[in-house]
């Protein structure tokens, strides 16, 4: 390795995580020159020598990172080193990650179950606090091993040194929010309860469990997406205006916006909460079995495949206004966007329709676009009104959302990771309704697969 590298261990680089998207995006660094030379380190517990990982990993990249060159891939792969282990053993650690040569940034792709004794591993391996740790989503299985994993991480790594990854943040529609918001006279004087009706956060998407059972059997609807990703994206819309847009001051106003969203009620919960799992049905061409029967599914979890939640936040901006936040998977169509539902007007000269149309402003994700939509004259009839959309399609993100954080990662920037407080919030919020769903006081509805479901 060339003199300077930065060490980048993985732990848990056998898994889908370090497949779908660590290795694709750091082949995206190294194809844009956007990080130095690196030395990649991985631990797992497949059967692999550091040859034949890299032979099982050239697919990955492939596949994953279409648009990097065969040589910025073939660079990435002489860089990468596998040692089979415990992630867990110090020991292992020790011999593999060699700490006494100096700092280095270390990627927990490792189950939530798994952090803590990683961490306690690493340390007692000898990585000190000069080095970087990141924590994939979710951050944590409940609220109270999220604050123990954030007390034990704090006893050894300041909290500048901490990266809680949610890739979300790094993709460019999140990002546009803030420039929309706050960059543009026009909106942020409507940006309140005064002017907007709702607010929804939505991530329908076709996809299926496509063989994650072991994680999403576990986690659900609800921990999988909106404890963290929606929860985050919520933040970003309905946050005060940052001084800067600095690791601190812009996460203190997330912080500020989570802090003031309500912990609902038993009765809230029942009331303003949905979840459901898809049946047998067809997405597209493909037959799907309903999720009980796919392959190693627990029924008796009862884990829901869409979760839908209305949030109310009690501050002076938004105190009234819904927050619906909801994700379901094997829908008939991908629906990835944040929608501002805005009032009516007060009155209409237009011969008063019953239902009129309310402008509505939509950042989408997949492909990331914006649009607004307008009440225009008719363009037969001057006195009546006819619905108009105006959109703008962004350029594809490059690079993808998750180099974007890897960068700042090995930069040492965390103003797009998560903070501890902000982690401990978004637990803070779910943990009413995951108990209530749990205690089955929210009945399990169902819709087939490739169909809709508007509850």
């Amino acid at each position: 390795m060339p003199s300077g590298a930065t060490r980048v261990a993985i732990l848990g680089a056998d898994g889908d995580l370090t497949a779908r998207l660590l290795l694709p995006a750091l082949a995206e660094l190294v194809e844009a020159g956007r990080c130095g030379p690196l030395e990649i380190l991985g631990v797992g517990l497949g059967p692999y020598t550091t040859e034949s990982f890299r032979e099982r990993a050239a697919p990955w990249l492939k596949e994953r990172a279409p648009s990097v060159s065969e040589a910025s891939r073939t660079r990435l792969l002489h860089a990468l080193h596998y040692t089979r282990g415990d992630v867990t053993d110090a020991a292992v650690l020790g011999g593999a990650l060699a700490p006494e040569r100096g700092p280095l940034v270390v990627y927990l792709a490792l189950p939530p179950a798994v952090f803590a004794p990683a961490v306690r591993a690493l340390v007692a391996s000898g990585v000190t606090g000069e080095s970087r740790v990141v924590v994939e989503k979710p951050h944590g299985q409940d609220l109270a091993s999220t604050r123990a994993l954030n007390r034990l991480l704090h006893a050894h790594f300041p909290e500048a040194h901490l990266f809680r990854m949610d890739h979300f943040l790094g993709k460019q529609t999140v990002q546009n929010v803030l420039g929309l918001r706050f960059a543009n006279r026009l909106f942020e004087p409507l940006w309140n309860a005064q002017h907007v009706a709702r607010v929804e956060v939505r991530w329908d998407e076709t996809l299926t469990l496509e063989g994650r059972a072991n994680y999403y059997d576990r986690a659900g609807a609800l921990v999988d997406m909106l404890q963290n990703h929606l929860l985050q994206l919520a933040a970003l819309v309905g946050m005060e205006p940052p001084r800067t847009l600095g690791e601190r001051d812009l996460r203190d106003k997330k912080l500020e916006f989570l802090r003031a969203v309500r912990s609902l009620s038993p009765q809230e919960v029942r009331a303003q909460t949905v979840r459901a799992r898809y049946g047998a049905g067809r997405v597209g061409e493909r037959a799907v079995p309903s999720y009980e029967d796919e392959d190693g599914v627990k029924p008796e979890r009862g884990t829901e495949t869409f979760a839908q939640v209305a949030l109310w936040v009690d501050n002076w901006r938004w105190a009234g206004v819904p927050f619906v936040l909801r994700s379901g998977k094997a829908l008939g169509s991908d629906r990835h966007e944040i929608a501002v539902h805005f009032r009516e007007v007060p009155f209409l000269a237009f011969g008063q329709p019953e239902h009129p149309t309310c402008n509505v402003l939509r950042l989408g994700f997949n492909p990331d676009r914006l649009d607004l939509s307008l009440n225009l004259n008719g363009a037969g009839d001057p006195f009546e009104l006819e619905g108009a959309e105006l959109g703008l399609t962004l350029a594809p993100q490059r690079p993808s959302a998750y180099a974007r954080l890897l960068q700042d990662i090995l930069e040492g920037d965390p103003a797009l990771s998560i903070r501890a407080d902000e982690a401990e919030e978004a637990w803070r919020i779910v943990t009413p309704i995951l108990e209530a769903w749990r205690a089955d006081e929210v009945p399990m509805q169902e819709y087939p697969a490739g169909g809709t479901f508007e509850p």
